[in-house]
C-alpha cells in the first residue's frame, strides 16, 4: 500500500512456519483446533439410522459425520453436464459420494449435536449452521471461527424449526454450486420410541401456535416450561421440502478452479494484485456480481424448460430416508389425502427473486427458523392465512413454513415465478404437482 511519501511500501508477512496460528484464514488449512468444552453427544438419530437404514453405521457415537466439496458432475434435464461441489455422509450409503442439496440433518430440541466435518477437495470451507445459536468458534463463519480441516461442531437447538446448514467460505460461489443441506429441528421425543409412535414415519409434530385455528386437529397449548415435549406444537401428516434454487451455466464453467476470482497476490495489497491469472475461457475476467440463471431446480429436482418458459417436476416425488435421517416418506411433489395437515417446509436457495403461489388457503406458521405466536415471541408476532393465489415473495436463505389443511380433493400445481435480480424480468415458473385425493 503506498502512501503519500513516495517509495514508502508495507510488504506482507508471510504464514510458512505459522500455518497454526493462521488456522481461521490459511488456504488450505494446515490445523484444526479441537472444539472447547466439548460435551458428550446425546443426539439419537444417527444411532436410528444405524438401526434402520440398510447398510448405514455410526462411525462415532451419536456424530452427524458431514463431508464437503465432493466435487462432481451432474446432468442436468438436457442432458448438459454440470459441475457441483457436495455435501455427503460417509455413514449412509447412498450419501457417502455426496448428494445435492445434501442430505437433511433432523435434530431433537435440546440434545447436544455434534457434527463431525471435514473439508475434502478445493479448500478452504466451514460449516455454518443457519439460524442456530452456538458458540462463536461453533458458528462456522469463515475469519470469525476457523476454516477446516476436520473439526467437531457442537451446539445444542433451542427452537423447533425449519433451518439449513451450508459452507460459510467463499459463500458466494460454494452456497451456489450446492454446499448445501436442510436442518430440521423436532420435539424432544421425536426419535423416542416409548409411546408406541413410528419414529420413522408420520404423523409428527412442529412447533406452531393455532390457538386461532382449530381447523388444525390435534394443538397443544401450554407453556415450553412446563415440561411437555408437545407444547405449543401441532402434528402433520404429510410434510414436503422444497428448497427453491437457481442454476447459472457460466458460473460453472468459469468456476471450475476454486481460486478463479481469487487475485494473485503482489507485495502492496490493492495495488498490484492480479486478477487475471486464473482466467479461463472467453470472458476475461469472471465476476460473482454478474449472475443470470438458464437452469431452475427445485430439492434437486429439475425443471425441465428453458429462461421464458414454464415447466412441470414429475408427479410422486419423495425423498428417500437414506438423505432424511431416516424419515421415511418426506414429499417434494405433494400427494395427500382431504382433512390430512400437509407442512411445507421452503428455503429459497435462490440468487433471484422468488415468487410461491399456491393453489388453496394456506397458513403461515414460521419465518426463518422461528414459530410465529410460539413464547417468546407471543407478544409480537402470530400465523396468518394467505389466500390462494396470492404470492410468497422470498429471497436468499429464507425460510417459511405453511400448514395446509383441505375438505375438498384438487389436482393442481403450486407456482414458483423466478424473476431477475437487479432487471425484475420475468425468468422461469416453474410447476409443482399439489394432488389432494
Amino acid at each position: 500500500m503506498s502512501f503519500s511519501k513516495p517509495g514508502h511500501k508495507i510488504p506482507r508477512r508471510s504464514v510458512a512456519g505459522h500455518e497454526a496460528e493462521w488456522v481461521k484464514s490459511f488456504d488450505p488449512p494446515k490445523a484444526s483446533p479441537p472444539t472447547p468444552d466439548l460435551l458428550k453427544p446425546t443426539n439419537p438419530v444417527p444411532a436410528f439410522v444405524a438401526a434402520n437404514v440398510p447398510g448405514a453405521i455410526m462411525a462415532l457415537p451419536y456424530t452427524q459425520r458431514v463431508h464437503l466439496m465432493h466435487g462432481t458432475d451432474l446432468k442436468m434435464w438436457d442432458g448438459k453436464k454440470m459441475e457441483y461441489f457436495l455435501i455427503g455422509n460417509p455413514d449412509v450409503p447412498m450419501a457417502a459420494n455426496g448428494t445435492f442439496p445434501g442430505p437433511t440433518i433432523r435434530v431433537p430440541r435440546g440434545v447436544v449435536f455434534h457434527g463431525q466435518v471435514e473439508g475434502h477437495g478445493q479448500p478452504p470451507h466451514t460449516i455454518h449452521w443457519h439460524g442456530i445459536e452456538p458458540t462463536a468458534i461453533n458458528d462456522g463463519v469463515g475469519h470469525t471461527s476457523m476454516e477446516v480441516g476436520d473439526y467437531t461442531y457442537q451446539w445444542q437447538p433451542n427452537h423447533i424449526g425449519s433451518y439449513f446448514y451450508h459452507c460459510h467460505r467463499n459463500t458466494i460461489q460454494h452456497f451456489e454450486f450446492g454446499l448445501y443441506g436442510f436442518l430440521i429441528i423436532e420435539p424432544p421425543d421425536a426419535y423416542d420410541p416409548k409411546d408406541g409412535k413410528n419414529v420413522g414415519g408420520y404423523p409428527r409434530r412442529t412447533a406452531a401456535n393455532l390457538a386461532n385455528y382449530p381447523v388444525f386437529p390435534g394443538f397443544v397449548g401450554g407453556n415450553l416450561e412446563s415440561g411437555d415435549p408437545h407444547a405449543m406444537t401441532v402434528p402433520y401428516d404429510v410434510e414436503a421440502l422444497w428448497v427453491i434454487d437457481d442454476i447459472d451455466s457460466v458460473w460453472r464453467e468459469q468456476a471450475e478452479n476454486a481460486h478463479q476470482t481469487f487475485p494473485e497476490h503482489g507485495d502492496q495489497p490493492g495495488v498490484n494484485d492480479d486478477f487475471h491469472n486464473n482466467d479461463t475461457g472467453s470472458y476475461d475476467f469472471f465476476a460473482f456480481h454478474d449472475y443470470n440463471p438458464d437452469y431452475f431446480v427445485v430439492t434437486g429436482q429439475n425443471f425441465p424448460g428453458r429462461v421464458g418458459g414454464t415447466a412441470s417436476i414429475r408427479t410422486g416425488v419423495t425423498i428417500p430416508p437414506e438423505l432424511n435421517s431416516g424419515v421415511k416418506g418426506m414429499q417434494v411433489s405433494i400427494n395427500a389425502k382431504v382433512n390430512q395437515t400437509i407442512l411445507v417446509r421452503m428455503l429459497c436457495a435462490a440468487y433471484v427473486k422468488i415468487k410461491v403461489v399456491f393453489p388453496v388457503d394456506v397458513v403461515c406458521i414460521a419465518y426463518d427458523g422461528r414459530s410465529l405466536g410460539v413464547p417468546p415471541f407471543g407478544k409480537y408476532n402470530y400465523p396468518y392465512t394467505i389466500k390462494a393465489a396470492t404470492p410468497i415473495e422470498m429471497s436468499t436463505a429464507q425460510r417459511c413454513d405453511v400448514l395446509i389443511r383441505t375438505t375438498k380433493p384438487m389436482n393442481s400445481y403450486a407456482q414458483v415465478e423466478y424473476r431477475h435480480h437487479l432487471s425484475d424480468a420475468f425468468l422461469f415458473n416453474g410447476r409443482i404437482p399439489f394432488v389432494v385425493q
